[in-house]
């Protein structure tokens, strides 16, 4: 298949969505964005707009497509929904896969693999991973906020197939970097032990990394995150001995900034992956005396569910956007 005929849906147009797609756009592929009707709106309207170090783009009226009139099925569907939005996403996306249709999420975590193959097919679903910071503003503009923009994919069994030689050839040279993994479920769990033991710290101290360490409590980011790898190796897909340490690195540093986008999440008042991203690692632990610092990190995030639940439900109306 030739690059220029690989049809690409994207699923939405927000921070990673849309900086992806966009970037595919910009680069002449074949890309729809599948979206709600308020953002079609803003596309329509706006454009698609993205700010970042490495080129701004500055895209007029990006092709779309809402989950009503999508009939024709694609080539490629890249998904980078959150978590908790992901059985609705799968819904709405489900006209767009044939059976040579190749599904790559970009969620964190393992849960959604295991929820798209057992919607779609083992066959369909690639595995995949995101690194980059974005942030989607009200006015719909995508904001870049670090210099890393790396997009990772590849067959889950490793096998450099004719499919995922071609998803290469149409991510490639796009303005970001993708990169095509032998060893991709390796690669996503490595993430996903970071992400967890640095949500899980994070959250449960509502504090960055720097103001943990300040406190003298660095050492149970470190035993966090000794508990995350432990479970990985359980699993088979232990981490690195020098992934581990540059991931003790950043969860130990002076003075570090550093925090989870889930705390931001927290602090916002908004909905968390909680489930997605502690509790099926935790539920992977086996007993309940395995991971005890995991289990009170996931409780901490249920408790904070709970009292969200508590509030909207107790809320007038009128309050209710």
């Amino acid at each position: 298949m030739k690059v220029e005929s690989m049809r690409v849906l994207v699923v939405g147009a927000g921070a990673i969505g849309g900086y992806f797609g966009g970037r595919l756009l910009q680069a002449g592929r074949d890309v729809t964005f599948l979206v709600r009707p308020r953002r079609a709106a803003q596309l329509a309207t706006k454009g698609l707009v993205i700010r970042s170090r490495f080129g701004d783009a500055d895209l007029p009226s990006p092709p779309t497509v809402t989950a009503e009139a999508l009939r024709a099925p694609f080539d490629l569907v890249l998904l980078s929904c959150k978590a908790y939005d992901l059985p609705d996403a799968a819904q709405s996306l489900a006209p767009a896969v044939a059976a040579n249709t190749a599904i790559l999420p970009l969620l964190n975590g393992m849960r959604q693999i295991d929820f798209l193959t057992a919607r779609f097919s083992e066959n369909a679903v690639l595995g995949g991973l995101a690194v980059i910071s974005t942030t989607l503003e009200a006015a719909g503009r995508i904001v870049h906020l670090n210099d890393m923009h790396t997009m990772a994919f590849g067959e889950r069994d490793g096998a450099r197939s004719p499919r995922i030689e071609a998803v290469a050839a149409a991510l490639s040279g796009a303005g970001f970097d993708a990169q095509l993994s032998d060893n991709i479920v390796q690669e996503m769990w490595d993430k996903w032990v970071f992400i967890a033991a640095t949500a899980g710290i994070t959250c449960l101290m509502r504090a960055a990394v720097g103001d943990i360490v300040a406190a003298g409590a660095s050492g149970l980011g470190a035993a966090l995150l000794d508990e995350c790898c432990a479970i990985a190796a359980a699993q088979g897909f232990a981490p690195r001995a020098a992934d581990v340490a540059r991931m003790r690195e950043v969860l130990t540093a002076p003075g570090s900034t550093f925090a989870a986008s889930m705390l931001r999440d927290i602090e916002g008042g908004g909905p968390i992956e909680a489930d997605h991203i502690i509790g099926d690692l935790t539920r992977r632990a086996g007993t309940p005396r395995e991971a005890p610092l995991l289990r009170i990190a996931e409780a901490n995030l249920r408790a904070y569910e709970a009292r969200r639940t508590r509030q909207a439900a107790a809320a007038p109306m009128s309050a209710i956007p």
